[in-house]
């Protein structure tokens, strides 16, 4: 059998509460403060973090195992946790007492919009100004630091900026369907002063002071590969909730009962058989990744 990675193992044990908490979850909007707690004291924002700074530096593979049990009790939770984490990679490319500031604690954590906004960072004396409002900062409501990507003014590079929560204006507006959990909110910040030492260039070997495997996989690559499994979980748990349903439940019409209904057992057999598939492939591409890195020191494209 198998052995199970200690992180995913407290992922598990945590997945009872977390399942109680999925439908406050909803109604507030966030996370939770119990489950917050839970995340934290567990080191679940932590683990894509250099080992520098108190992270664990996980295989991108035994991560979306990670997410894919969080997101298998509450979707808004295994999101959190994948964004985050993907946020604190930024720690590779920081200045060690810059990166120790920002994300040294367990619950030094980053929330973010996404890149390829309109606005430029104008470079100033002793680093830039920033003015922007950006949409779905997944995990605001637990995050201590924010982050922006703005391309540099004269220029056609993009770097991300960071800076206290405290600096930014905060938008309600995640008023949503789904993962209503997630605190994806709008943030703003006008003519906000950013530090040189906490501007850097991501993805790439500029900025980067960690030899880790990890972080040669980019920003995207980690994020494709923790939401898949966030998306393996949630499908994962929607199966199980279509199971559980009572075996005598018969649709208005039938004759009998779904669960002897030969069209409902091959299109469950099908999707099970769809969902394993995905799951072996999503971890299988990630660990040849790794093992490509290893062996030559950068992805083969």
């Amino acid at each position: 059998m198998p052995t199970v990675h200690p992180q995913l193992q407290k992922a598990r044990d945590l997945m009872p509460l977390i399942a109680a908490a999925a439908d406050e979850h909803d109604e507030i909007r966030q996370l939770t403060k119990p489950v917050v707690k839970a995340l934290v004291d567990g080191g679940f924002f932590t683990l894509l973090k250099t080992k520098s700074v108190g992270g664990m530096e996980l295989k991108p593979s035994i991560f979306a195992q990670v997410t894919e049990a969080l997101a298998h009790a509450d979707g808004s939770t295994g999101w959190v946790v994948c964004q985050s984490n993907d946020c604190s990679t930024t720690s590779a490319y920081l200045q060690p007492t810059i990166a120790q500031e920002i994300f040294g604690r367990p619950d030094g954590i980053v929330a973010w919009g996404p890149p390829g906004s309109p606005y430029e960072a104008t470079p100033v004396e002793g680093g830039y100004r920033i003015t922007g409002k950006w949409r779905f900062m997944s995990g605001s409501q637990n995050a201590t630091w924010l982050g922006a990507h703005l391309r540099v003014a004269g220029t056609k590079e993009t770097k991300t900026f960071l800076f206290p929560k405290s600096s930014a204006t905060f938008h309600d507006i995640w008023h949503t369907l789904g993962l209503r959990g997630t605190a994806s909110n709008e943030y703003s910040v006008d003519d906000l002063f950013i530090p040189h030492e906490r501007a850097v260039y991501r993805d790439g070997p500029r900025d980067r002071r960690n030899d880790s495997p990890l972080y040669r996989f980019t920003s995207t690559q980690l994020y494709s590969i923790g939401f898949g499994g966030v998306a393996l979980g949630i499908a994962r748990a929607t199966m199980d909730a279509f199971l559980d349903l009572p075996r005598e439940t018969t649709r208005r019409g039938a004759g009998k009962p779904m669960a002897e209904n030969n069209v409902v057992q091959s299109h469950v057999a099908q999707g099970e058989a769809k969902w394993r598939s995905a799951r072996y492939f999503l971890r299988a591409a990630a660990d040849e990744a790794w093992k490509t890195i290893e062996a030559r020191g950068e992805m083969d494209m």
